[in-house]
């Protein structure tokens, strides 16, 4: 067994205090320590750093492989050029039209909490994906992977767009990360790039409706990750797998959802189209997000800040001001 998936997490207070610092929420004691996944890829790391592309590429989807040397495999990639990531053809999955249900019936709100029980989850947030619904999809496509600094870099430079990433140090372009999922923009700049690459191919990209974003991850069976209804830690950058970063694209090849769609569970929260509001029916839910931030995007999938909580795919969240929060994109394109 890999000694990451030992790692030991503290319970956290219910409902959490605001004055906790990010690093308290994500697990961490105040003195520095360093997890043996990263040990783990580094090593890997060199062991791979002269491998030929097919190799590479070979490693990542191979569900057997070990998750280091995966994540190694996708680092080198970055260094030297992915071949998956194609600004202007992203790598789309077809979604056929359906009528798809949503959401959580209130009568799993308790299950919900007593299953991620020592979270600090407040229950409002849980009500907050109630009730379970059903909306009509058309037909869509959905991009395989999130949106890479690699991909968000090209559309910075072609439009002269001035939202540089909150995560790109000192407005750097982090070439070493370029096939991560591009964090830190706002949900306007997530708008700006669907704009671009639709009026740069001819083509009709947008952000997910959260309908959309929702049944691409959850499948028809509606299931509560990506993968299945059990928490694996090594199937998703959470805060319980313990990189304390994000990974290249596509490495958690055996966490893709129902339909082959990858990084809908971890790594960093996927704006989606809509700003909160309740559903049909649904309580209006005044939490933080809507108190000190009010009117704002909803957010998917959870990310390599926040415990597995928020990688369910049926949970609602936002942005809220704070460097915890990475907030990315991924793209559908719409047939009408």
């Amino acid at each position: 067994m890999n000694s990451y998936k030992q790692w030991h997490w503290p319970r956290l207070p219910s409902p959490l205090p605001k004055d906790v610092s990010d690093r308290a929420l994500m697990g961490y004691p105040a003195h520095y320590q360093e997890h043996p996944l990263q040990a783990q890829v580094a090593t890997a790391l060199d062991d791979l750093l002269q491998a030929p592309l097919d190799v590479l590429l070979t490693l990542l989807e191979q569900p057997r492989q070990p998750l280091a040397r995966r994540i190694a495999a996708g680092e080198v990639l970055a260094l030297r050029g992915d071949p998956r990531i194609d600004t202007f053809a992203p790598q789309m999955i077809d979604i056929p039209a359906a009528r798809v249900h949503i959401g959580l019936d209130p009568r799993a709100v308790e299950q919900v909490m007593d299953q991620f029980d020592g979270l600090g989850l407040d229950r409002s947030w849980i009500d907050k994906e109630t009730p379970r619904h059903a909306v009509e999809l058309a037909a869509f496509r959905i991009a395989r992977f999130p949106v890479t600094h690699q991909e968000y870099r090209q559309f910075l430079l072609d439009s002269g767009h001035a939202g540089i990433p909150d995560g790109w140090a000192f407005g750097r372009y982090p070439r070493h990360h370029a096939n991560h999922p591009v964090y830190s923009v706002s949900a306007s700049d997530a708008d700006a790039y669907a704009r671009w690459l639709s009026e740069r191919t001819g083509r009709r990209f947008a952000l997910p409706s959260e309908a959309q974003w929702e049944y691409a991850a959850a499948g028809p069976e509606g299931r509560q990750f990506p993968w299945g209804d059990a928490y694996q830690v090594e199937q998703a950058n959470t805060a319980e797998l313990g990189y304390l970063d994000s990974t290249p694209v596509g490495v958690f090849i055996d966490a893709a959802s129902p339909f082959g769609v990858l990084d809908m569970a971890g790594n960093v929260e996927e704006y989606v189209a809509e700003d909160y509001r309740p559903y049909p029916g649904g309580p209006q839910i005044e939490d933080d997000l809507v108190l000190d931030v009010g009117t704002h995007r909803v957010a998917r999938g959870g990310s390599f800040t926040r415990f597995r909580d928020l990688a369910r795919t049926a949970r609602r969240h936002g942005r809220y001001p704070r460097p915890i929060y990475v907030m990315g994109f991924r793209l559908v394109e719409n047939h009408n």
